[in-house]
């Protein structure tokens, strides 16, 4: 009796431990199965594709997404910049693949200041700033290669002020000063405005002295200028780019001063 139910015991262990082993054996079969353990697939490039495409295509193809974003001024708000592991790399199926999307708003950055560097280190700090250059212009200076002002929308924006990036910056470089020579501009009866935007196509420094009477510096008058436009003998003077120019500036010149001090008057030894 006791042999017989020995015998039964050692036969029922034996099937529940043959049991437990075929499950155990299923058991991970099938999460192989369900979760393709140990599958490899090639990442896809979702690049260059909006957000929604891009997460969209990774997730249909086995992979989880994490998103981060950046900004870049030449993109379009929520396209993807760029994504890790890059496209044609072999992972395991269910890998993340993270992806940088273009924000949807510029970030604000103060504006650097670019006054005296070269253009070279300008250039650079405002791509390190993501500030895009519009434009370069040349400006006789003693400064060659150096930047002399910065501006944004056509104005003056001083160092600090807080600016977009992508904004658009426009620099004054200088150019150094040109050997050639040419006739001494004729700005005697201008407006104060037209004489400057004169004497800067010209390439030429000045110096303002203002009369007592200005009451709007806009409709002011040039009533005098040094070096004159002609010389004691009738005939041109000539200066040279980058020459520094005097302009004496009145509300109202009278028409026979102004006629006066176009005429150059020789100088006058004193004899003793």
């Amino acid at each position: 009796m006791n042999e017989s139910f020995t015998s039964k015991f050692r036969f029922h262990l034996l099937v529940i431990f043959g049991i437990c082993i075929v499950l155990y054996f299923l058991f991970f079969l099938s999460i192989g199965f369900f979760t393709h353990h140990g599958e490899e697939l090639p990442v896809i490039n979702v690049t260059n594709k909006s957000a929604k495409e891009a997460i969209t295509a990774l997730e249909n193809a086995g992979f989880d997404v994490e998103v981060d974003s950046s900004y870049e001024a030449d993109k379009t708000a929520l396209l993807v910049l760029s994504q890790f592991p890059k496209e044609h790399s072999i992972v395991k199926y269910g890998r993340t693949i993270f992806i940088t999307v273009n924000k949807t708003q510029a970030p604000i950055v103060p504006m650097p200041n670019l006054v005296n560097l070269s253009y070279s280190s300008a250039c650079l700090i405002l791509k390190s700033n993501r500030l895009l250059l519009q434009d370069t212009i040349l400006k006789p200076n003693a400064l060659k290669g150096a930047v002399l002002e910065q501006l944004y929308n056509g104005q003056v924006i001083r160092p600090g002020q807080m600016i977009q990036q992508g904004s658009k910056i426009t620099l004054y470089v200088g150019a150094g000063f040109g050997g050639e020579q040419f006739e001494v501009p004729d700005l005697i009866s201008l407006q104060y405005s037209e004489a400057l935007a004169l004497l800067s196509t010209s390439g030429l420094q000045y110096t303002i002295d203002w009369n007592t009477d200005i009451t709007d510096s806009t409709t002011a008058i040039v009533y005098d200028q040094f070096p004159k436009t002609l010389n004691e003998l009738g005939t041109a003077n000539m200066i040279g780019e980058g020459a520094v120019m005097q302009i004496k500036v009145k509300q109202n010149p009278t028409l026979q001063e102004m006629q006066y001090n176009k005429i150059a008057t020789p100088s006058v030894e004193t004899t003793q």
